[in-house]
């Protein structure tokens, strides 16, 4: 596989983080007793489902998006951009709204990578 090429893990990890990114807007949403419909969920989703991809992009993931330190990038990028996407559609970014973001999606988007290299590094020693 050259190093252009689209990893076969990719449309994996690309779901996991898409997918991440979309369950924090919808416990927010319920959360907050928002329209429950998939409009409102998309609306709210894309600023970070935006930021997500630039950090997909920034980071190369499609060579290789397992790796730990790619979602220590991806997830700093996916908060900022997500937060400036909300801001310039007139939504709200309140430092409690900020500091939930950066800690779930922080928690998760790293996690996971985490959670599978552990899993990966016991098998090798077992």
């Amino acid at each position: 596989m050259s190093r252009s090429s689209i990893n076969e893990r990719t449309p994996i990890a690309a779901a996991v983080d898409a997918g991440i990114v979309t369950a924090f807007v919808a416990i927010g949403r319920n959360n907050h007793d928002e329209d429950p419909g998939v409009i409102g969920l998309l609306s709210t989703a894309a600023p970070f489902l935006v930021g997500l991809v630039i950090g997909w992009l920034v980071t190369k993931a499609w060579d290789d998006p397992m790796p730990i330190r790619r979602g220590l990038i991806i997830w700093p990028v996916t908060v900022a951009v997500g937060m400036i996407g909300r801001r310039l559609v007139g939504d709200g970014t309140a430092l409690s709204f900020v500091i939930v973001a950066t800690v779930f999606l922080g928690v998760t988007l790293v996690g996971w990578r985490a959670a599978r290299l552990a899993v990966v590094a016991k098998r090798h020693v077992v």
